[in-house]
């Protein structure tokens, strides 16, 4: 026998796993009853890392887990007599607990006695009185604690004799004899037993006590013979003996209400003794009857909607037990949730009612359960089965399954353009559903199948007389009174390419002026198209056509975006009197739509055309002359001027004056007619020759005007004419003469002018190289002196004047030209009509000198040209230039170099006029 050991096979506990440790009493604290983990095959570290603790289950915790070594330690003194008294076997059950995962393991600690405690007597001596007559053999029953149920009881002392002095043991052995009836404590035993005790409860009665040992003690209990309880005996570890009544049959103190019997305990003596307790029973009324309702289903009906509080309908049980278990209240069961949301009970009397709103839509019937239960607990349920009224309480729901929007107008009368589906949680009558559509649309609606119905056009649509349109749907049902729901749906009418663009007039006039600019505006044509967008966007086109043998796309042009005509190029009324075309207007359909329009453009006259004179004939080779003799009366007509204008209207209406004469006071001219006609009598005072000059007017305005001259001859024979209009014919070669001089002189004196120019840009370009060429090089300037270099005032590197002397004379093509010398005189004076030599003016000298004179820093040269025929001209040209070298000034100021290029010209001019009028002459 080892002081611990293990017990390997124990499965008193059901748990996971099970270790069992005996280990004596009385050890001291801290020592090792054993390893856990190993004995459990867990690893240290865990004990640790799941938290493992030991737990103890309803005793006192008398160890504890060392974390560390996984081993079980004593913690308190354990005493087997103080834990367990003198059971045989006293056990102690803990649990060693572990987290992540949880586990429980089992650990009994059965604890071994030790010899630790001595008999003890209740008393500390046992006095026996003994007759001296007693017989031999007699039994002396000592103190039940000096024995107990021990067999055999004996004790043993001595006898001490005296002289000599002896000491002899004695054990005396008592016998015991049945002298002693089983006894209970108490006389009666009360019991108060439930009726609805269930069948083996079991009812532990009195022990009888018997004071004799062995077969003269309480050998059985017997338990007087009833219909509810039989008798079990038991026999406890230490030998003695109990009885259990076990209720075999169930109580009802309905029927008895109270039970009398006798239990009997006997002896196994000879003679057998016994003693009696009376047991009694009393049965106390249980909650055996549960409550029962009248009727097990209830039925009724509700209209939907209904106020709250509304009375629905009494429930009633019936409860048959007593007192507080007759008591019964009311309440919904659990079965169905949301049926105490609507609905209320009142505990007590059993009445339902109204509590929230209820829609027959959601709950057509409602089934719940009515529970009735007593004080104890017993329950009884009834169905409850109530039936919802439908009202007309809900407005028709319409869908629109499909919508299509926009629709092209060109969409057949029949075409489906939506689907709508109409819906009502209202039932029988209440549920019955009618959809219409508003009048005055090109739409109807058709139905399908279940609730479905289709939006159908009924009619072409024309999207030009309306592009949108909002059809109303609506829904009603045939409750009382009816509810209705409408519905309105935006349809678009797409547009297609049906309409053609109309021109805002059936034909268009204008007019224009003639010799107008090319390019101007005439006016604008107007087409419009009632379609939209790319289908409405119109261009203008200008028709194939001819206008004279021409195309018309040379007199006119139409913008495409504006449909603006404009003249291509300037008109003449005298050519073209009116322009007629015709455009097109063309949408961006596809394909395009067009329509077309007639132009008609009036050209305007304007008076650009002067009168033309038809008679008389004006010829450049001979003169013509009316005759007038000289016995003309008065009135004579002379002459008729005849004129035209190809201008029209006004600007073609003419008038005739008499712009000179020779004699105003002899010949008129008729304002309308242009007839010449004599005012007086011809006379022979009045000259032959007679010149008249006519002025023909026309009415525009401005006017314009063309003039004649009319010879008139006064004379009465041809020969005296013809001797006076030879003069005439030599001012006539005269003033061709002069044209063609004059013409001349302007196409020499332009070319001089223009060669001049030349050069001079010529020159200057040259210059601007060089000087660039000079400045970009990297050569030393070598200073460069000329000949007859002479620095007469200390810093120029020329002489400041040079004189030149010019000398030409008008009838001759040479010209000499020599250098003077230097000289401080800066007038030069030329004069042609001297012989060739140039003299210098004193008289000008005093100015030169002033150094204040204008002329001090400049040159000047003054030109005097004669010319002698007929009469003298002078012409005088007065030249300035600056002091210094004067090309490379005026090339510094080209502003300069065109004034004097200018003024050189128009010098050249008028002495080539003067020269020219001079040879006429």
């Amino acid at each position: 026998y080892s002081f611990m050991k293990k017990c390997q096979m124990c499965n008193e506990i059901p748990l996971k796993r099970q270790v069992r440790y005996v280990l004596p009493e009385e050890k001291q604290r801290g020592s090792v009853i054993g390893n856990v983990a190993r004995d459990l095959g867990l690893k240290v570290a865990e004990l640790n890392a799941r938290r493992a603790r030991v737990v103890a289950e309803g005793t006192r915790l008398l160890c504890e887990l060392d974390t560390a070594s996984g081993n079980l330690l004593i913690n308190q003194r354990i005493d087997r007599e103080e834990l367990c008294a003198q059971a045989t076997v006293c056990i102690l059950q803990y649990q060693l607990l572990l987290e992540d995962p949880l586990q429980a393991f089992s650990i009994v600690l059965d604890i071994a006695d030790i010899n630790d405690n001595s008999p003890v007597f209740a008393a500390g001596e046992i006095k026996l009185d003994l007759v001296e007559s007693t017989v031999l053999g007699r039994r002396f029953p000592l103190e039940k604690q000096l024995c107990g149920d021990v067999t055999p009881c004996s004790f043993t002392f001595e006898i001490l004799l005296e002289k000599p002095m002896e000491l002899h043991p004695v054990t005396i052995e008592v016998l015991d004899v049945n002298d002693n009836a089983p006894t209970f404590q108490n006389s009666d035993l009360d019991f108060e037993i439930s009726e609805s005790a269930a069948l083996g409860s079991r009812f532990v009665l009195e022990s009888a006590d018997d004071a004799d040992v062995g077969q003269n003690g309480l050998h059985s209990y017997i338990l007087t013979p009833n219909d509810n309880f039989i008798l079990k005996q038991h026999v406890n570890p230490d030998g003695s003996k109990y009885a259990e009544m076990v209720l075999q049959k169930p109580l009802d103190r309905e029927e008895q209400s109270r039970l009398s019997l006798k239990l009997l305990a006997v002896d196994g003596g000879n003679p057998q003794k016994s003693g009696t307790v009376n047991i009694d029973v009393n049965i106390l009324d249980a909650n055996d009857n549960a409550p029962v309702f009248n009727q097990s289903v209830y039925k009724t009906a509700v209209i939907e909607n209904a106020p709250k509080g509304t009375h629905v309908i009494t429930v009633n049980a019936s409860d048959i037990d007593s007192g507080s278990h007759g008591q019964v209240t009311y309440s919904f069961s659990k079965s169905k949730a949301g049926i105490a949301d609507m609905f209320g009970i009142d505990s007590v009397t059993g009445r339902i009612y109204v509590t929230s709103e209820i829609d027959f839509e959601k709950d057509k019937k409602i089934e719940f359960y009515v529970e009735a239960k007593d004080q104890g607990g017993m329950t009884d349920s009834s169905k409850i089965e109530i039936d919802i009224i439908d009202v007309n309480d809900n407005a028709p729901v319409i869908n629109v399954m499909s919508f299509t929007s926009p629709l092209s107008e060109d969409s057949p009368a029949g075409t489906t353009i939506g689907i709508i589906n109409v819906k009502d949680l209202d039932s029988g009558e209440n549920g019955k559903l009618r959809c219409t559509i508003e009048k005055n649309v090109p739409f109807k609606i058709k139905f399908n199948v279940r609730n479905y119905y289709a939006l159908i056009t009924d009619a072409t649509l024309d999207r030009e007389t309306l592009s949108e349109f909002n059809i109303t749907v609506i829904a009603s049902d045939a409750g009382s009174p009816p509810l209705l729901t409408k519905k309105t749906l935006n349809l678009k009418v797409s547009d297609v390419n049906d309409n053609a663009p109309v021109f805002s007039y059936n034909h268009y006039s204008g007019f224009i002026v003639e010799n107008n600019s090319p390019g101007v505006s005439i006016f604008n044509v107007n087409a419009k198209d009632p379609d939209e967008n790319q289908n409405a966007r119109v261009s203008y086109i200008l028709e194939q056509g001819e206008i004279g043998g021409s195309p018309i796309f040379e007199y006119v042009s139409v913008n495409a975006e504006d449909g603006v005509i404009s003249a291509v190029r300037s008109f003449d009324y005298e050519q073209i009197k009116e322009l007629i075309f015709v455009v097109k207007a063309q949408d961006g359909g596809s394909p395009p739509l067009s329509s077309n329009v007639t132009v008609k453009i009036l050209i305007q006259d304007q008076n650009d055309n002067p009168p033309q004179v038809l008679y008389p004939v004006q010829t450049g080779g001979s003169v013509v002359a009316e005759m007038v003799p000289r016995s003309a009366d008065v009135g004579y007509l002379v002459t008729k001027v005849v004129a035209v204008d190809v201008d029209s209207g006004q600007n073609a209406w003419l008038s005739y004056k008499l712009q000179k004469a020779t004699d105003r006071a002899l010949f008129e001219v008729g304002l309308q007619n242009g007839e010449i006609r004599t005012i007086r009598q011809v006379n022979d005072k009045d000259a032959i020759k007679q010149r008249l000059t006519v002025i023909v007017e026309d009415n525009g305005q401005p006017s314009r005007s063309a003039t004649v001259i009319v010879n008139v001859a006064v004379a009465d024979s041809f020969p005296e004419v013809l001797s006076e209009f030879t003069d005439l014919i030599h001012d006539k070669e005269y003033n061709d003469n002069l044209t063609f001089y004059l013409v001349l002189a302007l196409a020499v004196v332009s070319f001089l002018f223009i060669t001049c120019v030349v050069v001079i840009i010529s020159v200057k370009i040259y210059r601007w190289r060089q000087s660039r060429i000079l400045y970009q090089s990297n050569l030393p300037v070598i200073p460069y002196y000329p000949p007859r270099y002479s620095d007469t005032l200390g810093t120029g590197t020329l002489q400041h004047v040079y004189n030149y002397e010019v000398c030409r004379t008008t009838d001759s093509r040479k010209s000499d030209c020599k250098f003077g010398r230097a000289g401080s005189q800066n007038v030069l004076i030329m004069d042609p009509s001297s012989t060739g030599t140039m003299q210098r003016i004193q008289s000008e000298k005093s100015i030169l000198d002033e150094p204040d004179s204008p002329l001090e820093n400049g040159i000047f040269v003054k030109i005097r040209v004669s010319i002698k025929k007929g009469k003298k001209k002078k012409k005088n040209l007065l030249f300035h230039s600056n002091k210094n070298n004067a090309p490379s000034l005026l090339s510094q100021h080209p502003h300069g170099l065109i004034v004097f290029f200018l003024f050189v010209f128009f010098f050249c001019f008028t002495l080539l006029c003067d020269l020219i009028l001079s040879f006429a002459h």
